[in-house]
């Protein structure tokens, strides 16, 4: 009796534990029903239609069109046309000086005296002995006409005519020997009066009044240098491809071409001139070849070792398309520009680029002139897709170039050495 009722006490925690794991089985399996009522529910109930992006805007514009002209850009130097060294063609003291330095001076004016007197007395001897020879080429000429009007009367013998005939000849060379020397003497008188051989601007004196300087070529005292300033050369070396380019232009019949420089504190290529030399030879070392051009420098402002910028005209001009070069794009190795078509598509077009022109890229092939060119909002733009477009405008960074006027264009650049 007693372990009956144990027994039964004992069962009715586990009754109870057996219905709570009843319920939770039935509560997962309900749940998993529920849910996918719920969805069923939610799915067939109508959505509301969620409306389409409208296309992106972009601004568009035609290339601008305008005549450039093409130039090669060079650094060089500028270099005196003429330059000369004044050094005394005779030896003696320097008397005077007649000029201030880093003057302009003009051809044939007097810089420098030399103490003329030493070649004074000189001169004066070498003119007597000019009278001496003079007077005996007189006795020598009276003695043969004397000689030959007793010939007929055979009072003179033929030997003594002929002694007579040499010593006319004789006295006659003495006579020029002694012409000579005055000449000579008289041209030393004049070389102590150093002028100026060419016109430009001197440099300063290296010699003071009272020095003795020594006459001679090159081993001359050097008294002060001349540089001839107008017209003024400007040097520089060009690349064997821009050689290339300049021959075979001019091989094409295209004129002179001209340059224009402008100094390192200047904006604008204010000098002009024209190229007149290039070398024989490129140097095998760099690569390059010498060429000159020369300028008018009437007001002498230009002066030799001053640095400039110089662009070459590599040819005539040209009409050619320009757009922002914000617009060109990089595709690998490809350079493109999106254009929209009239229906609103944009379409991607390789083209080859030139130069940069105020800001704007020249493109030299792959764009026509009625192409609209997305300016901006380039990033918004697929190929392919829709686009709407708002009209644009393309325009020069300097806006006051005139609408008929040529654009510079920067070419490439190699440095000058000396």
């Amino acid at each position: 009796m007693n372990m009956h009722s144990k027994i039964e006490v004992a069962s009715e925690p586990v009754v109870a534990e057996r219905k709570r794991y009843k319920w939770r089985a039935g509560a997962l399996v309900a749940a998993p029903v529920i849910v996918a009522a719920t969805a069923a529910v939610l799915l067939h109930r109508e959505q509301p239609a969620i409306a389409a992006p409208p296309p992106p805007t972009v601004t568009i514009s035609t290339p601008l069109v305008r005549p450039i002209t093409e130039w090669d850009d060079y650094v060089g130097r500028f270099e005196a046309s003429r330059s000369v060294e004044v050094r005394p063609r005779v030896s003696g003291a320097v008397t005077a000086v007649h000029f201030t330095d880093g003057a302009i001076v003009n051809k044939g004016q007097l810089l420098f005296t030399v103490d003329p007197r030493p070649f004074t007395a000189a001169l004066a001897e070498a003119r007597a002995s000019l009278a001496t020879a003079q007077s005996d080429v007189a006795l020598a000429r009276a003695n043969l006409d004397r000689a030959n009007r007793l010939v007929a009367d055979d009072a003179v013998s033929k030997s003594d005519l002929d002694q007579l005939a040499a010593r006319m000849r004789a006295a006659n060379a003495a006579l020029a020997g002694a012409q000579a020397r005055v000449r000579a003497r008289a041209l030393d008188v004049e070389f102590t009066q150093v002028r100026a051989p060419i016109g430009g601007r001197v440099s300063d004196r290296r010699i003071d009044a009272g020095n003795l300087v020594a006459g001679g070529d090159t081993s001359g005292t050097l008294l002060t240098t001349i540089n001839a300033l107008d017209p003024i050369y400007f040097t520089f070396d060009g690349s064997e491809a821009l050689f290339l380019k300049t021959k075979r232009a001019r091989e094409a019949g295209a004129a002179a071409s001209p340059v224009e420089i402008k100094l390192q504190d200047e904006g604008d290529y204010r000098w002009t001139g024209r190229l007149d030399f290039t070398d024989n030879g490129l140097d095998p070392r760099s690569g390059t070849i010498r060429g000159r051009a020369v300028l008018r420098n009437a007001d002498m402002f230009l002066t030799p070792g001053m640095f400039g910028n110089m662009r070459l005209s590599s040819g005539g001009t040209a009409s050619a398309l320009l757009v922002p070069d914000a617009a060109v794009q990089t595709d690998q190795a490809r350079k493109t520009l999106l254009t929209v078509a009239r229906d609103g598509t944009v379409t991607v077009k390789p083209v080859q680029l030139g130069p940069v022109v105020d800001g704007l890229r020249v493109i030299r092939s792959g764009l026509a002139a009625g192409d609209r060119v997305v300016i901006s909002g380039t990033q918004m733009a697929m190929p392919g897709t829709k686009v709407q477009v708002r009209a644009g405008r393309i325009a020069p960074v300097h806006e006051g170039a005139p609408p008929g006027g040529s654009l510079a264009v920067a070419g490439q650049a190699t440095f000058a050495s000396r």
